[in-house]
């Protein structure tokens, strides 16, 4: 796949071109430009990857109907995983496009016909407020209107196919999907986030079933089918895949290494000291990655430093447990 194009669309600010019959959609989730993506897959039976989260459904619908993607239209919403930012505007999408067809991994898919305990997953984390802030409402799916997929399954497009990689490690339900035209790869979450304003990377690892192993892995998987680019959620091209797969499964070994290292010091470090702890890492990872400061801060919207905090404290716990279940018959 080419670079972008230079410049985003005239008649559509959120929406930037790329090479192979994808256009970006910014989200501008939280307020916060070049965050969050959709893509507008060009094909027989246009499709969308992502949904966005349900706050932001308005604007999807209108950068559509910009493209000339009318209501009859849209044949397909595909999205990585069920996390509202990815998946939490499928219900508001449906009603504006009645002909089109959510597809997720089958683990995902309860979670899209009926989002209540996601919802309430997402609140727990974030706060009812800012949750409602951040995705605003999130609409139920018709079961009718899902199909489920699985690692290998080919959803066609007409004129253009893509191919379910499942890819766990951020999540459980999480896919990557590898576009037959173009040779990229929609990779979600599962190389973690890269801001391109930046050239910064970070890993998205939340709890409650973040797994690193899985998350290596993954990655691994997406490396191994040589794509053209990785067209991330968070956001946008990395136009070199091999450094991206690199720098992202790096940065996850980093962050997952500086936990396991302080917990084992000290068991009872607690979530707010491994916040600080990581928070100090990132702040000179950002500036190797940027040659100066960023805002940290900026990157609460899709997921902040804490979160990896409270992912990779319990991942560390849960697995040694399990371990220590294996060695003894019996948790320590």
């Amino acid at each position: 796949m080419s670079p972008p194009a230079g410049r985003r669309e005239e008649r559509n600010p959120t929406t930037a071109l790329l090479d192979g019959g994808i256009t970006t959609i910014d989200t501008v989730l939280g307020g916060e430009p070049e965050f969050n993506a959709v893509y507008l897959v060009e094909a027989g039976e246009p499709t969308i990857l992502e949904a966005g989260p349900g706050a932001d459904a308005p604007l999807v619908v209108d950068a559509l109907t910009s493209l000339g993607v009318g209501a009859d239209d849209l044949a397909h919403i595909v999205v990585t995983h069920v996390h509202l930012d990815h998946a939490g505007g499928s219900g508001a999408l449906i009603e504006a496009f009645p002909s089109a067809t959510v597809w997720v991994h089958e683990r995902g898919a309860p979670h899209l016909a009926d989002p209540t305990r996601l919802v309430a997953s997402t609140a727990r984390t974030y706060g009812r407020d800012r949750m409602l802030k951040l995705y605003g409402q999130t609409l139920p799916v018709p079961a009718e209107r899902l199909r489920a997929v699985g690692d290998g399954d080919r959803i066609p497009l007409g004129s253009r196919e893509l191919t379910v990689i499942h890819t766990p490690g951020h999540a459980s339900h999480h896919v990557a999907l590898h576009d037959d035209r173009s040779g990229a790869i929609f990779t979600g979450e599962a190389v973690g986030s890269h801001l391109p304003w930046a050239d910064v990377y970070r890993p998205a690892l939340p709890p409650p079933e973040v797994d690193v192993e899985a998350a290596l892995a993954s990655i691994a998987s997406i490396r191994a089918r040589r794509p053209t680019a990785l067209l991330t959620s968070h956001f946008g091209p990395i136009l070199d895949p091999e450094e991206g797969c690199e720098r992202g499964a790096e940065r996850i070994r980093a962050w997952a290494e500086t936990v396991r290292r302080r917990l084992e010091a000290d068991p009872e470090t607690d979530v707010d000291e491994l916040t600080e702890i990581l928070r100090a890492q990132a702040a000179e990872e950002y500036f190797a990655d940027s040659g100066g400061p960023i805002d940290l801060g900026r990157y609460d919207a899709i997921g902040s430093i804490r979160m990896n905090a409270q992912g990779l404290h319990r991942y560390w716990r849960k697995r040694w447990e399990r371990e220590d279940v294996a060695a003894t018959g019996h948790p320590s």
